[in-house]
């Protein structure tokens, strides 16, 4: 198990535009379903447009829209529009490009930052510590059923570059705690992560929240709807994501991805989620809608 699945999505190689100002190209990682995680193309997507900023500017959020599925393990073409340079804010727009057709669309705002006041949202609710919940790969060791295959089961369990404990239990299988509209995940790379070409610790720091983010945020829609992962029949996707990152902090120690579900109706879902240090520093929200059609 390594977080190295991480850092090569988002090892970018320069390419010549074909579109727009600048181009990167990076190829999406392994996974058991018939697309690419859509993880893969946020962060991706965030590591050309930080790539495209020079001056110093943090990105502080990012709009995404999944408009077709991409293929595992293929180059995909991420082009960036530089559309505005300010002294103090910078917009960028990135389109990810497979086979020709655009898949992936965002618009990502970056911040020079001044003096102002500060303020965090807090979550004070008592949570088992993350040392005292099983991981993912201890959690299913003897479990069989559902839609779940040996290929799956170890990709949940080890394939994913991070580490994630549940808060009440997971939904792998089936829903293991109350059905209600909401849980924690802890979360930990399983190694330190490598340094990536053509970013700050700092910057790969910010990609690895947005690569991660997407793994469980439908789960409270799931949870409540009593649907879990391996259901058979069940299908989920992406279909659009947003994501403020407040505050700079390190994502090597365990994380607390606090999530709730907000709507669910006429197959959509739609999942918020807070990040949290252990000293309960607040780094970053996310909200996304995705798809879940359960037949």
């Amino acid at each position: 198990m390594t977080s190295g699945i991480f850092t090569e999505a988002i090892t970018l190689r320069k390419a010549e535009p074909e579109h727009f100002d600048l181009a990167f190209t990076a190829v999406t990682q392994p996974c058991p379903w018939p697309k690419a995680y859509g993880g893969d193309l946020v962060a991706a997507a965030a590591a050309a447009a930080m790539r495209s900023v020079t001056d110093g500017k943090t990105m502080h959020s990012m709009h995404s829209y999944f408009l077709r599925p991409a293929d595992i393990g293929a180059e995909v073409r991420y082009e960036v529009e530089v559309l505005r340079d300010g002294r103090g804010y910078s917009t960028r727009q990135v389109r990810g490009y497979q086979n020709g057709k655009p898949l992936y669309v965002c618009l990502a705002n970056f911040a020079a930052g001044e003096p102002s006041g500060t303020f965090q949202a807090e979550f004070t609710e008592k949570l088992p510590d993350p040392d005292d919940l099983p991981s993912s790969a201890d959690y299913l060791a003897d479990l069989t059923g559902g839609s779940m295959t040996e290929v799956s089961k170890a990709y949940w369990s080890g394939g994913r570059s991070f580490d994630m404990r549940h808060v009440p239990g997971p939904v792998y299988l089936a829903v293991e705690g109350e059905k209600v509209p909401h849980q924690a995940v802890w979360i930990r790379p399983f190694d330190p992560l490598r340094p990536v070409e053509g970013l700050t610790d700092a910057q790969r720091d910010l990609a690895a929240l947005a690569y991660v983010c997407d793994y469980t945020i439908l789960e409270p829609v799931l949870r409540v709807l009593d649907l879990p992962w391996a259901r058979p029949g069940l299908v989920t996707a992406s279909l659009d994501h947003a994501m403020w990152f407040h505050r700079k902090g390190s994502v090597d120690d365990w994380l607390l991805y606090v999530q709730e579900a907000v709507a669910a109706d006429s197959g959509r879902g739609l999942g918020c989620g807070r990040f949290f240090t252990r000293d309960h520093r607040h780094l970053a929200t996310v909200a996304q809608e995705g798809m879940i059609r359960a037949s």
